[in-house]
Formats: C-alpha cells, sequence, structure tokens
C-alpha cells in the first residue's frame, strides 16, 4: 500500500480524474443529493450562515417562502462534489464559477446536479463547464464554471 492510501484510505486510481486529453465537449458528470434537515444544520454551522430563512420554521412561513429553505450555496456546493470526484474528477482546480438561483430548495427534495464540458482551452490547460442543478426536473441553479485539467503533457510542452 502506498503513502497515499496509507493516509487518506483511498486507492491511489480513485486519486486521478481525467487528463486534458481524455475529455470532449459534451461529456457529463452528474451527482443527486437528497436534502436532509442535518444537511442543512450542518451547513448553517459550518458556514456561519444561520439566517432563520434556513433553520427557522415559525419565521420561515412569514416568508415569501412560506417555510424553510435550504442554503443556496449548499445546492452549489454539489458543483465542486461532480468538479472534484466524477468529471473532470481529483486534480482539477477550481478556478471561477458563475450561479443563477433558479428556485428555493426544501428539505426532502432530491437535487441532481449536472456538469457538461462546453469548451477544452489546451494551450492553458483550462475546460469551461456548464453547471446545473435541478429538483424533479427543474433548475433551481444555473451556471458555468472554468478548471484547470491536469494533462498527461509535461509542462511547456506545447498540444
Amino acid at each position: 500500500m502506498d503513502t497515499v492510501a496509507r493516509r487518506t484510505g483511498l486507492d491511489p486510481a480513485d486519486l486521478t480524474g481525467y487528463y486534458l486529453e481524455d475529455l470532449s465537449v459534451g461529456m457529463r458528470g452528474v451527482y443527486a443529493r437528497t436534502i436532509t434537515e442535518t444537511d442543512i444544520v450542518m451547513f448553517a454551522g459550518i458556514s456561519g450562515d444561520t439566517n432563520p430563512m434556513h433553520l427557522n420554521e415559525e419565521y420561515a412561513r412569514e416568508t415569501p417562502f412560506k417555510g424553510r429553505i435550504a442554503h443556496g450555496m449548499l445546492s452549489a456546493c454539489f458543483i465542486t462534489t461532480v468538479l472534484g470526484t466524477r468529471l473532470p474528477g481529483p486534480g482539477c482546480i477550481y478556478m471561477s464559477q458563475n450561479l443563477r438561483f433558479k428556485s428555493p430548495v426544501r428539505i426532502g427534495e432530491t437535487v441532481t446536479t449536472t456538469v457538461t464540458v462546453t469548451e477544452i482551452i489546451p494551450e492553458k490547460r483550462r475546460v469551461a463547464l456548464s453547471t446545473i442543478c435541478t429538483v424533479l426536473g427543474k433548475p433551481v441553479i444555473e451556471g458555468d464554471a472554468l478548471v484547470m485539467v491536469p494533462s498527461r503533457r509535461p509542462e511547456g510542452v506545447s498540444v
């Protein structure tokens, strides 16, 4: 067992995502998660966002949403889950993200996050992706991201 596997408990094969040369426009990665009460409470604790809109049903009932909603950034975090674990996967570096929040997410709803390669910029080792989170097929977050992806070619070697 190598050092990485001993430290992380992960198989080294699980620590490598797609290389730049393996990607093509249209490739997709998907992750789905059902939002729980625990997710919201833990996210509030980790982020410090204790807005009663997320934590207090009595307060939230008096808002335009008529009840508690999940933190928008909780659902947005699932984008980084796809990027860092599925597409492009381990080894990519998040460079930028644009988000448009379209609809709230509530406890018990399943957020499906889809990331799609839209452009490959080989000379910079960058990949542009569309990002979308949906609940029952309806967009709740739309956006785009830019990541840096490892290449099989050594630095400085032209593509």
